[in-house]
């Protein structure tokens, strides 16, 4: 096989996340060649929830696999919209970097120090919802950009804080500019935030057996529910959605716990649950759980300024491939808690 032409964007960020999955497929004997690819969400100002949310990522690079002129696509899993691509398969889900959201603030404050009245940025209706719903007295300003101009909007002064994804500061090596990682019970994460989605061409077998060896069983399972959790959603409901999905050991085996949180951005509905499962159903897990929220209120939340569930958690259908199915675990009943 020739060598693999693998598309990333143009950003820090991407190219990084990029140049780690094709330096995982050299490690395996193959060549790559990094192919840049500009997107609409790289090139607008526009907040995402007026461009189409994250999707608008994904789309030029799904289009450059389909077109034949890459071989390999790494996303940002959250970037993935729900519907199906025809004709792609997500061959691999490597192993996650932490999940968590971390905050940037001025003068080392974590976000229980900041004052009543502090501006903190954020481009996410996730982020926002939860933020208001921990009742701090905050001022939550809309914002976009890459990690530079974010971060830099602090070193400015024009906002005292901004949250982004721990992983992305992780893979860029400036975990040290945090003051604050934000725990689940705080702020749960976009559904498939922290993992990585490496896709490429159905038809193209041996691109898939090349790159399946990065796959991350306990990964994939985990980001299959909450993805799973994600597309239920969005078919009743338009709020901001934050999942997060652990592998946990159950009485007789491996389990997985799922979180879920659906709320308003003026934090008037606050909807947080969770649920247990067996392993090895992770898009049952998913759906059983977004049932209980739409159930609970979450199907009466009206957020028609975002109609992309806030724009941000877009993640690809959660079927699991069988060539990458989850290890087997004891089947247990699962428990609402």
């Amino acid at each position: 096989m020739s060598a693999l032409r693998l598309g990333t964007r143009r950003s820090a960020l991407a190219t990084t996340q990029s140049g780690w999955v094709a330096d995982r497929l050299r490690e395996a004997g193959h060549e790559v060649e990094l192919v840049e690819i500009t997107t609409e969400g790289d090139v607008s100002g526009e907040l995402l929830t007026a461009i189409g949310g994250t999707g608008v990522f994904a789309a030029a690079i799904r289009q450059a696999l389909l077109d034949g002129r890459i071989d390999v696509a790494v996303h940002s899993l959250k970037d993935l919209p729900t519907a199906p691509e025809p004709g792609l398969v997500l061959a691999a889900v490597p192993v996650r970097e932490d999940s968590r959201d971390v905050l940037v603030a001025r003068d080392g404050l974590t976000l229980g120090e900041l004052p009543a009245g502090s501006v903190v940025g954020t481009g996410s209706p996730r982020r926002t919802a939860q933020l208001a719903a921990l009742g701090l007295g905050v001022e939550i300003r809309p914002i976009r950009g890459n990690v530079d101009t974010r971060i830099g909007l602090v070193t400015s002064g024009a906002v005292d804080a901004v949250v982004l994804a721990r992983a992305g500061l992780a893979r860029l090596g400036r975990l040290d500019e945090a003051t604050e990682v934000l725990e689940p019970i705080q702020m749960l994460p976009a559904p498939g935030q922290g993992a990585l989605a490496v896709e490429c061409r159905s038809d193209r077998h041996d691109v898939v057996s090349a790159v399946s060896v990065l796959d991350d069983p306990d990964t994939r399972a985990c980001v299959c529910a909450e993805r799973s959790l994600l597309a239920a959603l969005e078919a009743g409901c338009t709020a901001p959605i934050g999942a997060l999905a652990e592998v946990v050991e159950g009485d007789d085996g491996l389990e997985l716990s799922l979180r879920g949180f659906v709320g308003s951005e003026d934090a008037s509905v606050e909807l947080r649950r969770s649920l247990v499962g067996p392993y090895d159903q992770p898009e049952s897990l998913g759906r059983r759980l977004a049932q209980i929220l739409l159930e609970d209120g979450a199907a009466d939340l009206d957020m028609d300024d975002h109609p992309t569930s806030g724009s941000e958690p877009a993640a690809e259908p959660a079927a699991v491939d069988p060539a990458h199915s989850p290890r087997q675990a004891s089947h247990q009943p699962e428990q609402v808690s």
